[in-house]
């Protein structure tokens, strides 16, 4: 397969982003009120639509996390997180898509340069990139051969994005005799069967399926498996000259994870003030919702909670972005820094959650019983932004615990899977060539 080589820009990169990002966003605004009035038959599917999905793509959403080398736009974290919330400001589930094909780019990146190759080089509409079960519950077991790898197990849960990509990244436990350890498998959509078992509260566009081998046991090439440890610890060149590729994934995947929380808050906002013009209050003599100063109160508090999530998404964002460069330059922050950030971007994205979802809570109160429509949008923010406070990953009161004991000179919890903070520890593994 050839690669779509870029040409050399004539302005700065800096610039060329700049300029990408800013196209990006007007398209994904044209976009938004489509996406919007969308969102009611991709919820009773369960699913968007592959029109919505082409939609999307030709914002350039999907493109944002790809390399430059393969002609996509490798934009910073920090312009990723204004792509995925003005998405998810029109619509929460096609926000967690563009999410997921984003964020999760660090697992096909870090099993090598084959696999990168695989992915990126053909064209392709939608994601490139899913995953599912990077953690020590999988129930998908990997079984190393002379050759590659026996895959058996199963199903892998919350498979985001993988109805439209073209390989979905399974966690599977593997025990060579020296106790059980997570490898990360690089599957072709053709050989995943997808169950029809997304019925959920929230998100419930986003189609995050569970997914299945076709047969009972399956052969992966070796170069398409790789341990979850040595992915972290950048252990495989990817043959990709950029900063992105060094960013911690940590802060990669939870900083931009916050966008769908502020994009949601953001949208229910907008559409309060729209919709509360002229509109009367109960029980008062108020003849228009925005001239009461219960309703002034009420918009600062709303404004304070999503500022408060904006501002740490952001810093923590541009952080993660400074961190890639570090290590880019062959001068990587200590290990101690490391793992304080990766702890406070897990608590400060629950947090964000947190505020962004109280917010809508605020909006959703004081909107009357007729935002309980389901063409409402108010309702449906009012439930996925609580569904992504939901998320395994951010859990506040656990979060908040390990953190507090790094404050504290004590060690965090010693957990394994994708939010392990004991990677950071160790001294980073030699680069294989």
């Amino acid at each position: 397969m050839t690669a779509y080589l870029q040409e050399t820009p004539t302005m700065t990169e800096t610039d060329t982003r700049a300029e990408r990002v800013a196209t990006i966003l007007e398209k994904v605004r044209a976009l938004g009120p489509t996406l919007r009035d969308r969102a009611v038959e991709a919820e009773r599917a369960g699913r968007h639509s592959d029109e919505t999905i082409a939609d999307l793509h030709a914002t350039g959403a999907f493109d944002i996390a790809s390399p430059s080398e393969y002609g996509g736009y490798e934009l910073t974290v920090r312009q990723q997180l204004d792509v995925v919330a003005e998405v998810s400001k029109w619509d929460g589930s096609a926000g967690w898509i563009v999410w997921g094909g984003c964020s999760t780019n660090w697992l096909p990146v870090g099993t090598g340069a084959k696999v990168v190759e695989e992915v990126y080089a053909p064209e392709w509409v939608g994601p490139r990139v899913s995953g599912s079960s990077h953690f020590p519950a999988s129930r998908g077991k990997a079984v190393r051969v002379a050759d590659g790898w026996v895959l058996s197990g199963g199903p892998w849960t919350f498979a985001t994005d993988s109805l439209w990509s073209p390989f979905t990244n399974l966690g599977c436990i593997a025990d060579d005799g020296e106790g059980p350890y997570l490898v990360a498998v690089q599957v072709p959509r053709d050989e995943l069967r997808f169950l029809d078992d997304w019925h959920v509260a929230g998100m419930k566009g986003t189609g995050s399926v569970s997914v299945e081998l076709k047969g009972d046991d399956l052969f992966v090439p070796a170069y398409r498996g790789v341990d979850f440890r040595e992915i972290a610890a950048g252990t495989h060149d990817s043959g990709l000259s950029g900063s992105l590729w060094h960013v911690p994934s940590l802060g990669w995947a939870f900083s931009t994870m916050a966008g769908m929380s502020i994009g949601l808050a953001k949208g229910t906002l907008e559409r309060f003030l729209e919709r509360s013009k002229g509109r009367p209050i109960r029980g008062t003599t108020y003849k228009n919702q925005l001239d009461a100063p219960l309703t002034h109160l009420m918009l600062a508090e709303v404004h304070t909670k999503i500022q408060a999530a904006t501002l740490m998404a952001q810093a923590n964002a541009d952080e993660t972005d400074r961190l890639g460069e570090l290590a880019a330059a062959g001068t990587p922050a200590s290990p101690e820094h490391m793992q304080d950030f990766m702890a406070r971007v897990l608590l400060e994205t629950s947090y964000a959650a947190k505020c962004c979802a109280e917010a809508i809570e605020l909006l959703q109160r004081n909107s009357g019983s007729t935002a309980i429509q389901d063409s409402e949008p108010i309702q449906r923010a009012w439930r996925d932004a609580r569904v992504i406070t939901l998320h395994g990953a951010l859990n506040l009161e656990a979060l908040s615990e390990n953190y507090g004991r790094l404050m504290a000179g004590s060690e965090p919890h010693k957990v394994a899977g994708i939010t392990t903070l004991d990677r950071f520890a160790p001294a980073p593994l030699a680069q294989v060539r």
